[in-house]
């Protein structure tokens, strides 16, 4: 019978077993220590601030801990090279990971590490996100699969140098979701790679959003996104493939898109403050793209104030299933390299 007393295996290594092994642990951390959580349901609502190199994962990565329920299942505050590997999130009624700078928007938090983490409905309904980050760089999410949320599956707010790779976004129906990954808020210089999207909410990559004043990182920053690239994805179904919303820069590229359901891309802006780009400077190249006119009457929704003039298209392979004759795309500017009604999954 468990005491509440996790136990010490090294110097740097605690093992829980139970609820309150783990709350006692959570309370006593010192940094440069690794808490390895057993098989077993456990409550959400847990906050750790301020642990530099804390690693939190599965005794056995094959059987993960399961945290259910409360706010958020995990809150990581101003907790630079933090690791988390192998857990599973579920039924958070806020957001299901949080992890942020403190509110120093001037000092971001580096060297976030997540690896294998399930995350599974979190809302469902209203701005409530699986994984919220912000104001954190050097940042990677590898291997995690999003299913049920709010809000979005990752909401990025002024991160910088990131990466996300190898990730799963499945929407679910009864779920409020809006994004599957949003890049907004200052962030730049972030990498979406080999992920899968499947009905993953209206806009399953927004490149950008709509932030606040208050909220961005670095507070001057004129732009929602900036340098960002997207490429090698599967995208299935949703109104659109991917939104750019008052991004400054960004590649989208070697991406497969399967039947969108209004629009295949958004050009939009929705921050209009002084000073702020207009959305512009985007390149769209080389991807395969797969929709049926009986839904896609207009291929580009382009908002107003943005600068479509200064998007590239290059070496795209366009294909409307039910009309093939009908494939080439209305663009705001003429595509170099295109390829039109034939089948790119052939």
């Amino acid at each position: 019978m468990s005491l509440g007393v996790a136990s010490l295996a090294t110097a740097d290594e605690i093992v829980v077993r139970d609820a309150g092994e783990l709350t006692a642990a959570l309370k006593n951390l010192k940094a440069d220590i690794t808490l390895k959580i057993a098989p077993g349901d456990y409550p959400g609502g847990h906050s750790v601030s301020g642990i530099e190199n804390l690693t939190v994962e599965a005794l056995d990565p094959k059987t993960p801990p399961s945290f259910n329920g409360g706010k958020t299942a995990f809150q990581f505050s101003r907790c630079p090279g933090l690791t988390l590997r192998h857990l599973r999130i579920s039924g958070q009624s806020l957001n299901g990971l949080n992890l942020d700078d403190g509110g120093l928007r001037d000092h971001p938090v580096a060297g976030i590490t997540l690896e294998n983490i399930e995350v599974t409905d979190i809302g469902p309904t209203g701005n409530h996100d699986g994984i919220k980050c912000s104001g954190l760089t050097q940042l990677t999410i590898r291997d995690c699969t999003i299913s049920g949320w709010g809000g979005q599956g990752i909401d990025f707010v002024g991160c910088h140098e990131a990466l996300i790779t190898g990730c799963r976004f499945i929407g679910k129906l009864g779920f409020s979701a809006t994004a599957g990954i949003q890049l907004k808020g200052g962030t730049s210089k972030v990498t979406v790679e080999k992920c899968h999207f499947t009905n993953a909410s209206d806009r399953p990559i927004n490149i950008g959003g709509s932030t606040g004043l208050d909220y961005f990182r670095p507070p001057n920053a004129k732009h929602e996104a900036a340098d960002i690239i997207v490429r090698g994805n599967v995208i299935e179904g949703s109104q659109c493939a991917a939104a750019f919303t008052g991004v400054d820069g960004a590649e989208f590229s070697d991406n497969t898109i399967l039947f969108p359901e209004k629009w295949i891309f958004r050009i939009l802006q929705e921050t209009t403050e002084p000073g702020f780009a207009p959305c512009r400077n985007v390149v769209v190249k080389a991807n395969r793209i797969v929709f049926r006119r009986s839904q896609v009457k207009t291929d580009l929704n382009i908002g107003t104030g943005t600068a479509p003039e200064t998007f590239r298209f290059e070496d795209n392979h366009w294909f409307a299933e039910d009309r093939p004759a009908d494939s080439r795309p209305k663009l705001p500017t003429e595509e170099i390299g295109g390829t039109y009604g034939t089948d790119p999954r052939n």
